[in-house]
């Protein structure tokens, strides 16, 4: 199954430090949006700091993985909200 990291840049995906930095950013504005900005930065946080220790590659992927989704998933979220259009199909 080829990884969602492909739809990111490849300077961001490819980068633990990066991705973790570009989640941050997107926590901080959902919490903006939600008025709840440091309960969702402490998600994200910890998160992370769980996981920081991963020596399994694989595993590593998976949760780089997951972390694009997440991004992805809120980049889409966002544009459909600008543009009024939906890009999603619902199951």
């Amino acid at each position: 199954m080829p990884s969602l990291q492909t739809a990111l840049p490849p300077e961001l995906a490819n980068n633990a430090l990066r991705l973790y930095r570009e989640c941050l950013r997107r926590a901080k504005y959902v919490g903006s949006q939600q008025h709840n900005t440091p309960l969702v930065v402490e998600m994200v946080r910890n998160q992370f700091k769980r996981d920081m220790h991963e020596t399994d590659p694989e595993k590593i992927q998976q949760m780089k993985d997951n972390a694009a989704r997440g991004l992805i998933n809120h980049m889409l979220f966002e544009t459909e909200k600008m543009s009024g259009r939906k890009f999603t199909q619902s199951v």
